[in-house]
């Protein structure tokens, strides 16, 4: 490769670099905060400028994959970091760089003599870092390592005003539907695997032929890694019926809302299906439903725009209409247009983010001196019961957040409250010995009965899911629901175990994570409760990064490592345990997949609830809760 091909690899270590750099920095380094991430972020725009000119001039813009190292290898793995460049990479690249540009000196200003300055300019350095490596991601697994990233940094910045009641609540809210979307790449990533027998690459998507041929033998197969990539990109990008978490997501910092859900990060759904169309294009009944989808959720959220009393909920369900309009699009194969109504609406959203201060200002005073009321009664086209009851629905947002937390999170919820059973007692006396004996049973099978043989991963997996809601639900006992979501990792290796034989060491490579992350997570609760005995349970938001910021870091950093961030072995020991289930076992990947997702948002929460919102004690500021 020449050095213009290692060239993508500034987009990618400038950010890095200037992340770790402002961490080292002090909190009134206003000057010294800004400066790196203005030159680290004008650094990779020219590059991406000059890299893009590049490749239409000598490359005549042709695909380049560039394929860098392998991070993990085995007999019948591979876990590679690959890279790929493309037009929709290029547009994707040079839009969001020139909009994070812009955002990053208007930053500069708006939050001079903010709290957190530090923090908010690290996390959105980060968030250059995951924006990129999502977008340039070569192939299945290099594009979940950076829409982790992009999940967690969206999650800093969502609850950025962290003394406050509602930015804390909502941004746990919003990182839970994120969590819902993952289930659709983590189940995308483990049938794509039984399709090619291998980590796909996008070029290989490219292979029209043999894209057919997998299609022909496995078309259900294909149909399902469709529908799961669909839910991936509806969660990611507020499509029905995941939409009512964008306006949510805006009570962070009016630049870092911009950013996300004013152009860049809400439009990582549509970006996820053009850069697949290769693969469900094929499929007609994928299409039909991402059209369907698309123009449901453009029709609704057009009339819960019109009815909002605020301007960033409005610009939020604008946004979500457009991006509803760019679904029905790519299912219409109007890429090319997608690439340029991309480049419009986030454009338009981001000014209008940006001057929505301004905005409403002019409106008040507008009103204030010059409004007169409407002289004729407003005809209805439909009737005045169809138009209410229109104003209603959209009034309430189609009731779309109570849909989600009543038959979503709320089962969840209820079992686990019933499961008393699970107490520290019980796991030492029953679980314990019980898991022993699964393992006594690996070296055993041979004597059990067939049905007993087939049925132990279900049984484990199903133990598994048992303690991760015990944990989501648990209240009074933070270190129970720790041990809990810990103790969940053992029983999905023992499950997968009993599936298929494999290689030892990969069992090693997922359970070290867990394990070095787990009893570190311990440790810090251990020690939150020596130091605050009356405030430490889970019932209300407690604030404790106020006086154990040290706490609050080293228990954040355990929470990433138990959830399988791309900062331990347990992110590429959960993509390990999934590529030992089998084609059929669809019921025992789900299970498992509800298991790593309802684990992320019980460990953010027990996170939250502990240190981050309202402190506890009373000589702290309180700002209201609407603040």
């Amino acid at each position: 490769m020449s050095y213009v091909n290692y060239m993508p690899l500034i987009f990618l270590l400038s950010p890095l670099a200037a992340f770790f750099i402002i961490l080292l920095a002090k909190e009134h380094q206003e000057s010294l905060i800004s400066k790196i991430t203005y030159y680290s972020t004008l650094l990779v725009l020219l590059s991406i400028a000059y890299f893009i000119v590049h490749w239409l001039l000598l490359e005549q813009a042709k695909m380049i994959f560039l394929p860098y190292f392998h991070i993990y290898e085995s007999e019948a793995y591979q876990f590679t970091m690959d890279l790929y460049f493309d037009k929709i990479v290029a547009v994707y690249l040079l839009v969001g760089m020139l909009l994070i540009f812009l955002i990053v000196k208007y930053s500069t200003y708006y939050m001079h003599l903010e709290k957190g300055y530090r923090r908010f300019f690290a996390v959105m350095v980060f968030f250059i870092f995951s924006y990129n490596l999502t977008i340039m991601a070569g192939n299945f697994e290099t594009l979940f390592v950076g829409w982790e990233m992009l999940g967690i940094s969206s999650f800093l910045l969502r609850g950025f005003y962290r003394e406050r009641y509602l930015p804390i609540k909502n941004a746990v809210k919003v990182f839970s539907i994120y969590r819902i979307g993952d289930i659709g790449i983590i189940l995308a990533m483990w049938a794509s695997h039984h399709l090619w027998f291998e980590s796909v690459s996008f070029l290989k998507l490219q292979n029209y032929e043999l894209v057919e041929l997998h299609l022909a033998e496995k078309p259900l197969l294909f149909l399902f890694v469709s529908v799961m990539l669909l839910v991936a990109a509806a969660a990611k990008s507020g499509q029905f019926p995941f939409s009512s978490w964008v306006p949510r997501a805006m009570e962070g910092p009016t630049p870092s809302s911009a950013i996300f859900y004013g152009s860049l990060s809400i439009h990582l759904g549509v970006f996820l299906l053009l850069r697949t169309h290769l693969f469900w294009s094929h499929i007609l009944a994928a299409k039909i439903i991402i059209a369907f989808v698309g123009a449901f959720t453009a029709l609704s959220a057009y009339f819960i725009s019109q009815a909002q009393a605020t301007i960033k909920t409005q610009v939020a369900y604008a946004s979500i209409t457009q991006i509803g309009l760019m679904f029905v699009e790519i299912a219409l194969g109007w890429y090319d247009i997608v690439l340029i109504h991309f480049v419009g609406n986030a454009f338009l959203r981001t000014y209008q983010l940006l001057i929505s201060p301004s905005v409403v200002a002019y409106l008040i005073r507008e009103q204030f001196y010059n409004f007169t009321p409407p002289q004729q009664e407003k005809r209805y086209i439909f009737g005045k019961r169809i138009a209410f009851s229109l104003y209603s629905l959209s009034l309430l947002e189609f009731n779309l957040d109570n849909f989600m937390s009543q038959w979503v999170f709320m089962p969840f919820k209820k079992i686990g409250s019933r499961l008393n059973f699970l107490s520290p007692s019980n796991i030492l006396y029953f679980f314990v010995p019980m898991y022993a004996i699964g393992i006594i049973a690996l070296f055993m099978e041979n004597y059990m009965p067939l049905w007993l043989h087939n049925s132990l991963p279900i049984i484990f997996a199903s133990i598994a899911l048992l303690m991760v809601m015990k944990g989501f639900s648990e209240r009074r006992y933070p270190r129970l629901a720790w041990l809990l979501l810990m103790l969940q990792h053992f029983w999905i290796a023992l499950a997968v175990s009993h599936n298929e034989h494999f290689d030892f060491s990969e069992v090693i490579w997922y359970l070290s994570g867990v394990l070095v992350a787990g009893i570190f997570g311990f440790v810090v609760l251990q020690k939150l409760r020596k130091k605050e005995p009356k405030h430490y349970n889970l019932y209300s938001y407690h604030g404790h990064a106020y006086e154990h910021s040290g706490l609050a870091t080293l228990f954040f950093l355990a929470a990433l490592g138990l959830m399988g961030f791309p900062i331990s072995s347990t992110f590429i020991g959960e993509d390990l345990i999934f590529s030992h289930i089998h084609e059929h076992q669809v019921l025992l990947a789900f299970i498992l997949s509800a298991c790593f997702v309802i684990e992320g948002i019980a460990i953010i929460r027990i996170y939250a609830r502990l240190f981050l919102g309202r402190h506890s004690k009373a000589y702290h500021e309180t700002p209201l809760q609407s603040s």
